[in-house]
């Protein structure tokens, strides 16, 4: 952001107080083309714009709000002289684009606007956009989607941000039924969780609305720069199995969906990498398997195990070129929401309590890795991660301490416990 102008008769109401009134403006030059003028009347000052465009030689001067001579600055109507300051710049930002024929619809833009933007860019250019657009269309828009992005304030996102929080969890509902939510009960996890559900949508509206800030539809992001996340409500341990676990829940599964989960704990891939995977993308002499485009939209090769080889040499066999590698019985591919049903029946049937996602299999092959000593940086790169910070997030602790070792290894025997013959029971 530019530094505010130091000027002595503009900077107070009681600096303002002492000019005389006049039509013509005091003038205060913020930069070599844009001024700031201040008109005092007998009922109140009020701040003035003026733009010198050098390439046309136009000249614009516009009134920008009143001065906060009698009443408090509150920012929209009424202006302080940093307020001023930063309202003209962003004024003579726009009348810049006006003039060169950057010309936008007339009317306000909504934040219902910028979220349809953000999509049409997030399609083009991200994956999951489908998880974006729920999360917008369920959270956002109803609350905040008619707002003129020219009045949003940090307290209303705050406010919003805070109801969102307190609201229940929503649970899935049939098209044209009314929604449903989930009953928390005494549940002390259902604060946390929906704190952090809250976190996540705050990010998508900010990455939108900075995409609109980016190409110049809306004048800066005041509004919603210092808005906080809710903190310590990201939990840092995420749900994975014991092999005994990953055992009886691989036994536990229908057979058309265990060859699903079976290569989730093999590989580690995101559902719907192994829903589009083919059998070009197996290299059988390498033993690797290509994600074509992952999550980031980048493509990567996770390397196979022997058993992980073996297991998929299984699935290529009889097919060759695009065929999909993992069907469902009729031969169709996997859809976005087929695994739900599935993975709960078997997690019943297996005794897996509490229940696991199917996302908590990829949990399970990253933890197996850190368990077993795998550098981070390995392990992210499996995964798909540019770098190790989620990793070490969600799986740091579970990694070989350098401290711990480093301290076994140089602290002798004081010798002050007795040995005893008594042994624990598992």
């Amino acid at each position: 952001m530019a530094r505010n102008v130091r000027s002595g008769p503009l900077e107070s109401r009681t600096s303002r107080g002492k000019l005389p009134s006049r039509n013509a403006p005091h003038w205060c030059l913020l930069s070599p083309s844009v001024a700031l003028g201040y008109r005092k009347g007998t009922r109140g000052g009020a701040w003035l714009g003026r733009l010198h465009d050098d390439g046309t030689g136009k000249r614009v001067q516009e009134k920008i709000g009143k001065a906060d001579d009698t009443l408090d600055a509150d920012g929209l109507a009424v202006l302080s002289f940093p307020q001023a300051q930063a309202k003209v710049r962003d004024w003579a930002a726009a009348k810049v684009r006006e003039i060169a024929g950057e010309v936008f619809p007339v009317g306000p833009y909504t934040v219902a606007d910028a979220m349809r933007d953000y999509l049409d860019w997030f399609d083009r250019h991200r994956k999951g956009g489908a998880n974006t657009r729920c999360a917008i269309n369920a959270f956002i828009l109803p609350a905040l989607g008619e707002v003129d992005t020219r009045k949003l304030t940090r307290r209303r996102i705050e406010t919003w941000l805070h109801a969102l929080a307190d609201s229940p969890a929503r649970l899935r509902t049939r098209p044209g039924s009314p929604q449903r939510f989930r009953d928390a009960g005494s549940d002390p996890e259902a604060p946390r969780r929906r704190r952090a559900t809250a976190n996540r949508v705050l990010t998508i509206l900010k990455a939108a609305l900075n995409h609109a800030v980016e190409a110049s539809r809306i004048a800066n992001d005041d509004a919603w720069r210092h808005v906080r996340r809710f903190g310590e409500v990201d939990s840092a341990r995420p749900r994975y199995l014991s092999d005994d676990e990953a055992r009886r829940l691989v036994n536990a599964c229908d057979p058309d969906f265990r060859p699903m989960v079976q290569a989730a704990l093999l590989t580690g891939m995101r559902y719907g990498e192994l829903a589009a995977l083919r059998a070009t993308d197996f290299n059988r002499d390498a033993g690797t398997l290509q994600v074509r485009a992952s999550k980031s939209g980048k493509s990567r090769h996770v390397h196979l195990t022997e058993e992980g080889r073996a297991f998929v040499e299984a699935l290529a066999a009889g097919n060759s070129g695009e065929a999909l590698l993992l069907t469902r019985p009729d031969g169709a591919a996997w859809g976005r929401s087929h695994q739900f049903r599935p993975m709960a029946e078997a997690c019943a049937r297996g005794r897996i309590a509490p229940a696991a996602s199917f996302h908590a299999l990829r949990h399970t092959y990253a933890s197996r890795l850190v368990m077993k000593g795998v550098p981070l940086f390995v392990v992210a790169t499996q995964l798909g991660h540019r770098d190790t910070r989620m990793v070490e997030h969600h799986y740091g602790h579970m990694a070989p301490s350098y401290i711990a070792n480093t301290i076994r290894a140089a602290f002798d025997p004081l010798g002050i416990v007795e040995n005893s013959n008594v042994a624990a029971i598992r």
